[in-house]
């Protein structure tokens, strides 16, 4: 583990960039650190593309002290527009081989140690995708919450483009991922506060205001429903709902740092390219 956070530094947050939109782009070409200090957490999507991806981690990762990344569904798409064919992990290995080319920090990284105001905590960046368990209301398996959900029309893209070769399923790969994770992060230390960066929540109650409860399919998993409690959760860092807000679990912060479409942020007030403060957090010193 690392830890190089200044005194006055700040720990922020950002997901879902989307710069195939040339205004989400923009927004990235804007954004800025306010001390030498500060860190950056990216909780996932911010392209389809890898030379997107490249541009956007590069371009951030040259403003600020750390930058820590974590994949979203999108950037595991094979998109028809992508030159890069690559499928499941592989696509996902190369990514990772691409973050520490330019210094960003993965889920496959020792998880870096914040010293700065509200320190010490550790970041975990995880990936650890889903397994169809947050299933709606009458449905008993991933099967029928499929009908259902094609019944409204309301399908994820990932049924299409996000391949988990070589698992036999997207499912399988979620367990895979978790049983690691839930290995790692048992080894942190116990007297030491957590700040996991994923880009769906670990827990459910995110989804409590989606427009669409079907859409919850693609958010999670109960796997990590106990997580914040188990794992010494000091604020859980996620994105993919496009619903910036802080909801609080059980003592627990939650932050959703999304900024979304240009469709959804043009309807809300305030800067959407706003980076979002993790710590220093309220009554803790800068």
């Amino acid at each position: 583990m690392t830890s190089t956070a200044g005194g006055a530094a700040q720990l922020l947050a950002i997901s879902d960039l989307h710069i195939g939109y040339p205004e989400n782009r923009a927004l990235v070409e804007r954004m800025r650190p306010g001390t030498d200090d500060d860190w950056l957490l990216v909780a996932g999507d911010v392209a389809e593309t890898v030379a997107d991806v490249r541009w956007t981690l590069k371009t951030l990762a040259g403003r600020f002290r750390k930058v820590v990344w974590v994949p979203g569904n999108h950037e595991l798409w094979t998109h028809p527009s992508d030159p890069v064919t690559l499928r499941g992990v592989a696509r996902y290995d190369h990514l990772v081989e691409l973050c520490r080319d330019l210094g960003v920090t993965t889920p496959e990284d020792p998880y870096p140690v914040w010293d700065g105001p509200g320190g010490p905590v550790a970041v975990a960046p995880l990936f650890l995708l889903y397994d169809y368990s947050f299933l709606p209301a009458g449905c008993a398996t991933k099967e029928q919450g499929l009908e259902y959900a094609q019944g409204t029309g309301i399908v994820c893209t990932d049924e299409y483009l996000l391949h988990p070769d070589p698992y036999p399923s997207r499912e399988a790969w979620c367990r895979a991922r978790v049983a690691e994770t839930e290995r790692r992060l048992a080894e942190l230390p116990e007297d030491l506060p957590v700040i996991p960066v994923n880009h769906y929540p670990l827990h459910r109650h995110p989804m409590d205001v989606l427009w669409h409860p079907e859409f919850a399919m693609w958010c999670g998993t109960d796997l990590t429903a106990d997580w914040h409690r188990r794992f010494r959760v000091h604020t859980m860092v996620y994105g993919h709902l496009h619903i910036p807000r802080t909801t609080w679990h059980e003592g627990v912060r939650f932050e959703e740092v999304s900024v979304g479409y240009p469709r959804e942020w043009r309807k809300r007030s305030g800067d959407p390219g706003r980076l979002r403060r993790v710590l220093p957090g309220e009554g803790e010193e800068r």
